[in-house]
């Protein structure tokens, strides 16, 4: 008797064993596209018998459902996650089954929920819903206390519970944020907009290679599964039905030469890599030199063309590079005067011995010989006494330099932050946007074509000897076409400036620079920085912060203390009527926002008030009265809180407005001090 069982547990075992095989053996480990084949690792799948099932669609994209799958880690599973203004909230449980389930590294965006859910590290103020009307127009954003800290823990899952208390009916969109481990500062953020990221385990108890180490999955405290990680030395999948574990070789030279890899043929081994080595080196010398005479011939031919179109179509001195090198003592660090994303700026003397800013482009993807010709050709065509002067360029010897006409009192943005002097007032802050107004209004109107500037902004106001504006930096600008009311392109520019409607359409137009102006508006009212992570998350954007105040009619808290605004009924008058002309300027839709040539006549009109001493009674302003524009005209709040996208934002801090790359720890892009080199 004893026997017949332990003979039938033999079979069973043997049965068992074969049952798992087959199981593994029954799945589809390809996804066979109209184009490619795409292979996954165990223990995803395409079929029935896979541990972590898996849809290969006709076009070979990898789905869960009806989200297309980003990437495969070793832990997780990234989706695609798009906005979507009907989705309903039940679909989330689509995103949870045996085999995955929501990590706490993303951050839900919902909408009419029956009470308002916790505060997400990211602003609602970089989220477009725009295009979406839902229920109460409200939005709430979902995340767990400790998002983005998660290190492979076993309560590394999102709690859905108060999700199901808020009774939210709208799921929008999502976001997969990662704080550094080490950083509770919210400028370590990476972000994943519109994903979700899904923690994966395979179901039942571990069975897990030798060489691997198995990791128990929980989820809401109940045992849900295991993950296998392989050994340091060791890769693969870590599954005993898998790939297992295969050792990494760590074998090098010396170790190699010394025997510890074994073998008996050494000296030849390495004859044969010296001669092996010398012959490869000789071909890629060759190679090399081929490729680089090849290009200097290029270069040469491609200078000759530039060259002869420069001087043949442009009154613009061409200037020899030996001389530009002369004129800034070899590109001494005594006259840097700035560096930046796009070149170094040197203050330098050429023949007239008068000081000039020499911009030394650097050799970048994103701008070179085009955005130099751009900003020659758009130059040389112009002629106002408020746009900055091309005095010469130089494209010799690789080189691409600009020569422009020095400013000696440096950027707007640098006397807004007191970098530079210790503040302007009220009055020569309001001549110099009223001046800058009138450039802008002369490219758009004047021109013809017109020509777009497309990065105006606080640190491209430069200042001459007697503090009169000139807008600079025109590498990113572009000639309008007549016929049309917008041109497209991709959105360049500088975060916190960008307009939000041609960030979301790449429709380019006039009105995209007038939203650029408004945000200057601000800065001259505030003197804040247009983008400040130490502010609240729903101030990061000053633009954004600006348009709540004026449409709360809350405008006297962000004045800037040192204008003073009591002083006299004037200057408060006017400080409300160019936050008002402002907020006009910082419509979303383009359509509700004044064109540049009613900007500079309406600051015209108020500088010149303040000018002819009208006498005037202080304001007392109300949520009504702060909207109201010229002639007691009313305007509609726009809903542009939402509406704005805002990163990072690079620095501009040369006279001719070279940006600075703004390093992650720095909470402004306006932070370093300028001209302090300029050579007296």
């Amino acid at each position: 008797m004893i026997l017949h069982l332990l003979l039938f547990s033999v079979i069973l075992v043997i049965a068992s064993s074969s049952s798992a095989a087959s199981v593994g053996a029954k799945c589809n480990r390809v996804c066979k596209g109209s184009s490619r084949d795409i292979p996954v690792r165990f223990p995803f799948g395409f079929s029935d018998g896979c541990e972590v099932p898996l849809t290969c669609a006709d076009t070979g994209e990898l789905r869960i459902g009806n989200y297309t799958v980003l990437n495969l880690t070793r832990d997780h599973i990234l989706i695609n996650l798009p906005a979507k203004c009907d989705r309903r909230f039940e679909e989330i449980r689509l995103l949870r089954n045996q085999n995955y389930a929501l990590t706490k590294r993303n951050e839900l965006l919902l909408g009419n929920c029956s009470e308002g859910l916790n505060k997400c590290a990211v602003s609602m103020s970089y989220y477009n819903s725009s295009s979406c009307r839902l229920p109460n127009s409200s939005l709430n954003c979902y995340s767990d206390d400790d998002l983005g800290r998660v290190e492979f823990m076993t309560n590394e899952f999102m709690d859905l519970t108060k999700l199901d208390m808020a009774d939210c009916r709208v799921l929008y969109s999502a976001i997969t944020v990662v704080l550094d481990g080490n950083s509770t500062q919210r400028s370590s953020l990476s972000m994943g907009f519109q994903s979700a990221e899904l923690g994966w385990w395979v179901h039942g108890d571990c069975h897990c290679h030798h060489q691997a180490v198995c990791e128990n999955i929980s989820i809401y405290n109940a045992m849900a599964g295991y993950r296998c990680y392989c050994n340091k030395g060791y890769d693969g999948d870590g599954f005993v039905n898998g790939d297992g574990c295969r050792r990494v070789s760590n074998c090098n030279a010396s170790k190699y030469m010394s025997g510890e890899c074994g073998g008996t043929t050494r000296v030849v081994v390495l004859i044969g890599g010296i001669v092996a080595g010398a012959s490869l080196m000789s071909i890629i010398a060759l190679i090399c030199y081929c490729i680089r005479k090849r290009a200097i011939t290029r270069n040469q031919m491609s200078t000759k063309r530039i060259l002869s179109e420069a001087t043949g179509s442009f009154n613009v001195p061409f200037y020899p590079y030996k001389e530009i090198q002369k004129a800034t003592n070899g590109f001494s660090e005594k006259q840097w005067l700035g560096i930046g994303a796009y070149g170094t700026v040197y203050a330098g003397k050429l023949n007239s011995n008068e000081w000039v800013a020499i911009k030394k482009i650097r050799h970048i993807e994103n701008y070179g010989i085009d955005q130099v010709m751009n900003e020659i050709k758009l130059l040389s065509s112009v002629s106002h006494p408020n746009l900055v002067r091309l005095l010469g360029f130089c494209i010799e010897k690789g080189e691409q330099i600009l020569v422009y006409e020095f400013m000696p009192n440096g950027t707007l943005c640098q006397h807004l932050q007191k970098e530079r002097g210790n503040g302007l007032p009220w009055r020569r802050r309001l001549t110099i946007v009223t001046e800058t107004a009138h450039a802008i209004a002369y490219l758009h109107s004047s021109m013809n074509p017109p020509i777009y500037h497309r990065d105006i902004k606080s640190s491209n106001i430069l200042l001459d000897y007697k503090f009169s504006s000139k807008v600079a930096d025109f590498g990113l600008s572009r000639v309008g076409i007549t016929d049309e009311s917008h041109i497209s392109t991709a959105p360049q520019g500088t975060p916190g400036y960008v307009d939000p409607q041609y960030h979301q359409n790449y429709h380019l137009s006039d009105k995209s620079d007038v939203y650029s102006f408004g945000v200057v508006l601000v800065e001259i009212i505030t003197a804040l920085k247009v983008v400040d992570l130490s502010r609240r998350s729903t101030e990061v954007n000053l633009a954004a912060l600006a348009v709540n105040k004026i449409g709360q009619g809350r405008v006297d808290e962000i004045i800037d203390p040192f204008l003073d605004p009591n002083r006299d009924a004037w200057t408060l008058s006017s400080v409300h009527k160019v936050a008002e002309l402002a907020f006009r300027c910082l419509a979303f839709h383009g359509d509700m926002r004044p064109s540049m040539t009613e900007v500079a006549d309406e600051l015209e009109m108020i500088r010149m008030s303040g000018e002819d001493d009208v006498s005037m009674t202080p304001l007392s302003v109300t949520s009504s009265s702060s909207v109201a524009g010229v002639g007691s005209r009313k305007l509609v709040v726009p809903q542009m809180i939402s509406n704005c996208l805002t990163k990072s934002k690079e620095k501009d801090t040369s006279p001719v407005s070279v940006r600075d790359p703004w390093l992650s720890e720095q909470s402004s892009p306006s932070t370093n001090s300028l001209l302090g080199n300029i050579v007296q």
